[in-house]
């Protein structure tokens, strides 16, 4: 594969309960490597039908207003059609129509390209999984 496009699988363990994990620092990492000062664009994609990837400010409380809004919308009780694992666990399959399984993002330099108090997140509210993949990829 020619160094023009790299990718990476990273694998997060986001346990028993719902969570907005950083991978920020995960994507700047990747990038050093894949990205050697070049510009570009950086695809992260969740392959999973019940979690997504978001681009927000964490560690100021938007991470849990984003759960908060999530439950908001999303309720975990029974008036989902899919039915299988826990209660309310077919809200998880409408997840991504919100909270999209990928995004992309642009490189320059080699560095991510974000604003100020932009963070890129995995957003998991399937407790069911505790176990998720994130695929990295770097065109360049």
């Amino acid at each position: 594969m020619s160094d023009a496009f790299t990718t990476r699988m990273l694998n997060v363990a986001t346990g028993s309960r719902e969570r907005v994990v950083d991978l920020t620092s995960d994507c700047e990492d990747f990038l050093r490597e894949a990205a050697a000062d070049r510009d570009g664009l950086l695809n992260i994609f969740v392959p999973h039908a019940t979690a997504g990837i978001a681009v927000i400010e964490t560690g100021s409380g938007s991470d849990d207003d984003l759960l908060a809004a999530l439950h908001t919308l999303l309720p975990a009780d029974d008036r989902w059609q899919h039915r299988h694992g826990s209660p309310g666990h077919g809200r998880d399959h409408v997840l991504p129509a919100l909270v999209p399984p990928h995004a992309t993002l642009p490189v320059i330099g080699g560095r991510l390209e974000l604003g100020t108090w932009q963070s890129v997140c995995l957003v998991d509210t399937n407790k069911d999984n505790v176990d998720r993949q994130v695929r990295l990829s770097f065109l360049g």
